[in-house]
């Protein structure tokens, strides 16, 4: 499967729209994470717990996103993007979106 942020493929055709396609993950914190951020937050600097759960949220996201792509038969996403929010005091959504497409 292809996948690109870009509106279109280079050297590949576009021949049909197949919707907007969708993967998300709704991430706690966990204790240690948190026990170390709070650590960090005293010297400053990267939370690498944190980057890392951010990091694994939004490969989850792509893989549920490009499997909603293949079950509408698509070759390739495009336009994807990404956000993300707060659910609420400890947990976080990252959600990818994209346009599932069949190319040539």
């Amino acid at each position: 499967m292809l996948f690109s942020t870009t509106p279109d493929l280079p050297g590949k055709e576009i021949l049909e729209c197949l919707g907007v396609v969708t993967g998300n993950v709704v991430q706690s914190k966990n204790v240690g994470r948190d026990i170390m951020a709070g650590l960090k937050g005293l010297v400053g600097g990267e939370i690498k717990g944190y980057t890392e759960m951010l990091s694994e949220a939004r490969d989850k996201a792509i893989i549920r996103m490009v499997e909603q792509a293949e079950e509408k038969g698509a070759d390739a996403i495009v336009n994807i993007r990404f956000t993300t929010s707060a659910i609420m005091a400890n947990a976080s959504e990252i959600l990818a979106y994209g346009t599932a497409v069949k190319i040539k």
